[in-house]
């Protein structure tokens, strides 16, 4: 693009966001369809901002995670609960059980390790700037091995704007 390109009058990066948004939604729905059980080897880091309108998340995780929080559905989650706006699940945080609500519009990322697929969004509340967060520490597998993420194949959608 040039910077003789005029300013769409289309919102297609917020389209291009929503439609993304629906494919965890979808994926996410097809986990709660066979009650929980995730295929395979595949597993879902998802980290969102936890103080965007609709999240709900104890304060102690809120206090922890004043900004963005990554969670891992892995081997030990519960009452997963996809609607159409967001979803809520069961987790365990040092061996303490808490309930989320996560709403798909606070979802900054969404990753699947086990195949390199991967997912960025721009946040979608104002003034809301990337922050540094802490590894996800929500209960992992029971022989305490953490896979990890090379971060490729990570799809990152981001519209420019003329100044």
């Amino acid at each position: 693009m040039s910077d003789d390109t005029p300013d769409s009058l289309i919102p297609y990066d917020s389209i291009v966001q929503e439609a993304l948004r629906a494919v965890v939604g979808r994926v996410l729905g097809e986990i709660e369809d066979t009650g929980g059980e995730l295929p395979g080897a595949h597993h879902f880091y998802i980290t969102f901002k936890t103080h965007a309108p609709g999240v709900v998340i104890p304060q102690n995780l809120r206090e922890r995670f004043p900004d963005e929080m990554t969670i891992v559905l892995q081997n030990k989650f519960w009452g997963l609960n996809v609607r159409e706006d967001g979803f809520s699940v069961g987790l365990s945080f040092n061996q303490v059980p808490a309930e989320l609500d996560i709403p798909f519009a606070a979802i900054t990322q969404f990753v699947d390790p086990a195949v390199d697929f991967g997912l960025q969004f721009q946040a979608t509340v104002a003034d809301m700037a990337p922050a540094p967060t802490e590894l996800p520490e929500n209960d992992g597998p029971e022989d305490g091995t953490p896979k990890t993420d090379d971060g490729s194949n990570v799809v990152t959608v981001d519209f420019g704007r003329k100044k």
